[in-house]
């Protein structure tokens, strides 16, 4: 139950642990005031690690937070600290690394007990109010670390210790490389990631099924560079079975964070600002690499084959990338221009309570006809989809949305859609849609996690510019320039050249990641490449010369998390994970490759050149650690062709041009101006008329084109 008198949380700005603020715990923030409490009354530490938006989280605060029986032993017995892990994934970091050593897993909540030194000695995930399963019960556990901590203190403090000096060792980073990295890398990779294909449903990998778009945005890198037209298919079919299924809000637009079961049917509804980020770049390629070319279609008894073509105009792949973009414009971003971090899975204490539909909702909402359409169209039934698991008093009867007969090209091939139905059905189905989502902005909607994070909006200031750059759209460029200005204001600070990571309710935080630097970076160059404005490339280069400055391991090679001096954090550590989202030692690498490709730096690329040695041999052993990395080595292993555009950038014909360099897929491409800080041989390149374009390799040149189709064309 919640008190009424809030506990130290409620001065936080964070959203999770704001969430916490009248649990009867006496919870600390992350900060030295837990660590001096825990040392002067000689307690370990219990650690909790979530983020607000997290569905088995709210379930442990129910269950065990609120509950003042558990409340009362924490206070006696612990110093528990809560931390927000969006905030802080440097924190997280060591102790995943701890729970996933220990346990074999790893999740949120994360529950970790520590020494007053801050050393972990037993740790693990969501922990139940009675023993289940196989798990102790939450306060059968308290009991017992309490009495151990008692009784056997010695050999608690010693084991962490020893697991201490452990993670220090495998997380330090020094390891000496002389794997050379070739294109045999790179197809090792593919073949490792295709193996995982799953030819019904689309996905590499089973239940429960996250979307990894770094997984399926590699494959069109090694299609390109070594022809493997199934390694296409298989991504494009992909797509089109994330975007039929219940992981993509079919009213709403967005993506939830994963699928619990195989089909994508049934997600985890939580909506990430780093997932749709993510999702927009690979449809956006899927998009490029399907122009023209043999769409993927289910025959009548659902296997997919080979079949018609798709005008390029047709692509459904590019209609996604809006519908994720507008999705984020509506619902994701500050009236200044920041992007949130995420809304949440329950609303109202349910789960998809505000997503999901039952037949008797429909019916009395929608017409006649409408209902005819849209029951077919979503394969609603009475039973429903979906139940809430977690819940013990279930809603009945739930459907989530997802397309099962597809009506006017949702999510697939129109080509497909247009010989199944008529125009009417669409016509029906698009006034039912509308109904639909109509009635559900009258819901509760679930809580938003307003936060303000450098590394998640960088890659979504990305997505934009490149949405923008590739399918045009006024609206795109003008959120991306409008929320770098906006990170520039809140979270920069230009006379020490330090980037903070987390702003929200007017105040930003005193934290610097590797990740924030990297993946704002890596969004600004795609700001650059769409605009050629200069101040952008000239920031480009400020944030990594920064980067470079405070995070780059000089004798070791690769990217620490965390700055030097930290005193909150027991270990310093490379990152060398791939997960959810890219590694900041991934974003880095390749980021610094195409910066200095565009300047011609070569302290630039010297930093990215390091980093991809010291991973070289987890990146040859098990590439599904890092798969965005294996995008950067696929941009070193080649030099990368060069679009230079010389002329007016306000004329008609320089935004033509722009618009047709991006058109074509060719990842490893840059796109840049003759002047400012680029490399010195574009700024040799004269403009010709309103506007000029340049292929270039080396010093080397195609003939100069004023023709956007003849740039297609060079580039294909």
């Amino acid at each position: 139950m919640a008190v009424e008198r809030p506990n130290r949380l409620a001065r936080e700005k964070s959203p999770y642990l704001l969430q916490h603020a009248r649990n009867p715990v006496d919870w600390f923030a992350w900060r030295a005031e837990a660590f001096e409490r825990a040392r002067a009354e000689d307690k370990p530490i219990f650690l909790s690690l979530g983020y607000s938006t997290c569905h088995w989280c709210h379930v442990m605060e129910r269950e065990s937070f609120e509950d003042e029986t558990v409340a009362r032993f924490l206070n006696e017995h612990f110093v528990s600290i809560k931390v927000d892990r969006e905030e802080r994934p440097d924190v997280d970091k060591i102790y995943m690394t701890f729970v996933q050593a220990t346990t074999g897993g790893g999740g949120w909540p994360m529950s970790v007990f520590l020494t007053p030194d801050l050393k972990p000695f037993f740790g693990g995930t969501y922990f139940p109010p009675d023993g289940r399963q196989g798990r102790p019960g939450f306060l059968q556990l308290l009991r017992q670390i309490a009495g151990l901590w008692q009784e056997q203190r010695g050999e608690l403090t010693g084991s962490a210790a020893e697991i201490h000096a452990r993670l220090a060792a495998a997380t330090a980073g020094s390891a000496r490389s002389n794997l050379l990295l070739t294109a045999d890398v790179l197809r090792h990779a593919a073949a490792v990631f295709q193996a995982a294909y799953d030819s019904r449903h689309g996905g590499f990998g089973g239940a429960p099924k996250f979307p990894q778009p770094s997984v399926p945005l590699f494959l069109l890198r090694c299609a390109r560079r070594f022809g493997d037209e199934e390694a296409v298919r298989r991504v494009q079919h992909t797509c089109e079975r994330m975007a039929a299924g219940g992981i993509h809000d079919q009213l709403g637009g967005g993506f939830a964070r994963y699928a619990v079961d195989a089909e994508w049917l049934v997600p985890h509804f939580e909506k990430m600002l780093y997932d749709n980020a993510q999702l927009a770049q690979l449809y956006l390629d899927a998009h490029l690499v399907s122009e023209g070319r043999v769409a993927r279609v289910p025959d009548s008894r659902g296997n997919w084959d080979l079949t018609e073509r798709v005008p390029p105009q047709e692509t459904s792949f590019a209609g996604v990338v809006r519908d994720i973009l507008d999705y984020v414009l509506r619902e994701m971003t500050h009236p200044e221009g920041g992007f949130y971090s995420a809304e949440d899975a329950d609303s109202e204490g349910h789960e998809g309570k505000f997503y999901c539909w039952t037949k008797e909702e429909l019916s009395k909402l929608l017409t006649a006809e409408e209902f005819a359409v849209a029951v077919r169209g979503f394969g609603i039934t009475e039973s429903g989809n979906f139940v809430d698991h977690s819940h013990p008093h279930p809603l009945p009867g739930q459907n989530v949305l997802r397309i099962v007969n597809p009506i006017g090209g949702d999510a697939l091939p129109r080509a497909q859609a247009d010989r199944q139905v008529g125009p009417a059905d669409s016509e029906l189905l698009a006034s039912a849609k509308q109904k639909m989502f109509d009635a559900r902005r009258r819901r509760v909607r679930p809580h938003l996690d307003d936060k303000i994070l450098a590394s998640w909006n960088g890659l979504m200031l990305g997505a934009m510019a490149r949405a923008y750059a590739v399918l045009g759209g006024e609206k795109y460029r003008a959120a991306a320039e409008k929320n770098l200005a906006f990170i520039r204001e809140k979270l920069w600070d230009e006379p020490s050249k330090t980037l903070f990571h987390r702003w929200r309710d007017g105040e930003r935080d005193h934290v610097q990641l590797l990740e924030g630097y990297a993946f704002l970076l890596a969004g600004v160059l795609e700001l650059y490449e769409a605009t050629l404005a200069s101040k952008h490339l000239d920031f480009a280069i400020a944030l990594a010369e920064a980067m470079i400055v405070k995070f780059y391991d000089a004798g070791n090679g690769g990217f620490w998390q965390s700055p030097a001096g930290a005193k909150d954090l027991i270990l310093r550590v490379k990152d060398d994970y791939d997960g959810a989202e890219p590694s900041g030692n991934s974003m880095a690498a390749l980021a610094l490759l195409k910066l200095a490709a565009t300047t011609g730096r070569e302290d630039l690329r010297s930093p990215a050149e390091t980093t991809l040695r010291l991973f070289a041999h987890r990146l040859q052993n098990f590439p599904q650690a890092m798969p965005f990395m294996l995008h950067a080595v696929d941009f070193w292993l080649a030099e990368p062709c060069r679009v230079v555009i010389a002329g007016d950038a306000n004329s008609a014909l320089f935004q033509e041009l722009l618009h047709a360099a991006h058109s074509v897929y060719q990842p490893n491409k840059i796109v840049l101006g003759n002047s400012g800080a680029v490399e010195e041989f574009a700024r040799t390149l004269p403009a010709r008329g309103d506007a000029v374009a340049y292929l270039c390799a080396g010093k080397a040149c195609q003939p100069p084109t004023n023709q956007p189709e003849a740039l297609r064309h060079l580039l294909g």
